[in-house]
């Protein structure tokens, strides 16, 4: 029996330490060997490998069972452990007699689902993303150079020291104006939503800086109420959000214009460093002056050549006057070649007119020849001379059938040399045997009249 013990009977009182090995015999004794479920909550991982957190209850219980998951066990899992999952787990039940701590020390673990705080926020994060309230085309840019930073977060906390220590570092001449606020528990969104109502209004500051430290999925579960995320994506200032710490995310993060791992990479982002800025500047400043340097020099040679230029005026007279005399003499020997040229040309010319001409006029006269024969041989007259007549009906409509005949009918014959009056006295059909010719009317001679030329002859 462990010394520490003794029987009620003898009225004596326990040791500290006896009681403790005591309750923790008859823990190991009734539960040596149990299998519980709840959610995993304040997850760690020493340097050595062994796990540390908290059980609870998904339904949001009050009841916290702290847990330890030594190094070969946590080997052995098939997944990565995270705050707001819901695991099974296997093991005994033990007291840590150096704190006098209640814990569970894990022997198996294995997934059992997501816990009910976690399925809440998947479930707000996508509808949220679905209205698109964390796209990248809305989140707005960060001014490049600000002079006035706001930093919302809890002055009691390590977070506003680890940013105003970053600031001091990186950009002493940056305004930092600190708007408190809860950053945890029931009324922390609340205080964080009038903290940016009251940044908007006052416009102290460029961009704004919301930040707590890391935590447990409780302890940053404000960072995922729907009022403050809204209000975040809402502000008319720029927001970076630095959460928790870089496994760490809220709906915060994602609705913020710029997330940053810790509060300290929050300042880092919000403000460059002084030293880097003064080291760009003072390469520009290189650059410029070389380029100034660089400039200065092509101009004072140019002016240098125009000066000496200048100096000797009678160089470039002299030059002109030889370049004229260049010219003059070209000339000189040009223009007695081109007049020859000219002079031949129009010789040649002259040559080919006066051969041309005749043969021209020789041409000429032959088709004037030919062209009198065939009007000659188209004139009526000469036909009228082979011995042909022109019949008409008297009014000078040429008569060229038979039908246009009739018996008795008066015609007009125009002959070579004159004109005579004839009667129709019997048609016939040509190839039909003509009947005996009448004795004719005597012809009427006009000695002085021409006969009439007509295009149907």
């Amino acid at each position: 029996m462990d010394e520490g013990f003794k029987p009620a009977s003898a009225r004596l009182t326990w040791s500290v330490a006896g009681l403790v090995r005591a309750i923790g015999d008859s823990l190991a004794s009734r539960f040596a060997s149990v299998t519980v479920e709840g959610e995993l909550s304040g997850f760690t991982r020493a340097a050595s490998g062994h796990c540390y957190f908290s059980l609870k209850d998904a339904d949001g219980g009050n009841a916290l069972l702290r847990c330890a998951l030594f190094r070969r066990t946590a080997a052995m899992l098939d997944f990565q452990p995270a705050d707001g999952q819901r695991v099974q787990i296997r093991g005994r039940v033990a007291l840590y007699e150096p704190r006098g701590d209640l814990q569970f020390v894990a022997e198996s673990m294995r997934r059992a689902g997501a816990g009910a705080l976690y399925e809440q926020f998947l479930r707000l994060k996508a509808r949220l993303e679905a209205e698109g309230l964390f796209d990248a085309d809305r989140k707005r840019e960060l001014p490049a150079f600000p002079r006035r930073i706001g930093v919302i977060t809890s002055t009691a906390g390590a977070a506003l020291h680890d940013v105003l220590t970053a600031l001091e570092r990186r950009a002493p001449h940056v305004e930092v104006f600190v708007y408190p606020s809860l950053v945890q528990g029931a009324d922390a969104p609340a205080s964080v939503m009038a903290a940016l109502a009251q940044a908007n209004a006052r416009r102290d500051a460029e961009v704004l800086i919301v930040c707590r430290g890391g935590g447990s999925l409780e302890d940053l579960w404000a960072f995922n109420d729907e009022r403050l995320v809204r209000a975040m994506a809402a502000s008319a200032l720029p927001v970076i959000a630095g959460i928790g710490h870089e496994t760490d995310i809220t709906l915060a993060d994602l609705a913020a214009d710029l997330r940053a791992p810790t509060p300290t990479a929050a300042a880092e982002l919000a403000a460059p460093s002084r030293q880097e800025c003064l080291g760009q500047l003072a390469h520009l400043q290189h650059l410029l002056q070389r380029r100034v340097h660089r400039e200065l020099d092509t101009a004072a040679q140019r002016l240098d050549r125009v000066a000496l230029r200048l100096a000797r005026p009678a160089e470039g007279l002299a030059r002109q006057r030889r370049q004229v005399a260049l010219l003059a003499q070209r000339w000189g020997q040009v223009l007695p070649r081109w007049q020859a040229l000219q002079a031949q040309r129009l010789e040649h010319l002259a040559q080919r007119h006066r051969t041309s001409a005749p043969q021209l006029l020789r041409a000429g006269g032959q088709r004037l020849d030919g062209l009198a024969a065939r009007l000659a041989a188209l004139d009526p007259q000469q036909v009228l001379a082979r011995g042909y007549a022109w019949l008409d009906d008297g009014q000078g409509r040429a008569l060229t059938s038979v039908n246009q005949l009739q018996a008795g009918q008066t015609l007009r014959a125009v002959l070579a040399d004159g004109e005579a009056a004839m009667a129709v006295l019997s048609l016939g059909s040509a190839g039909a045997e003509a009947p005996p010719a009448a004795p004719a009317a005597p012809a009427r001679k006009t000695a002085a009249r021409r006969p009439r030329k007509s295009a149907e002859g």
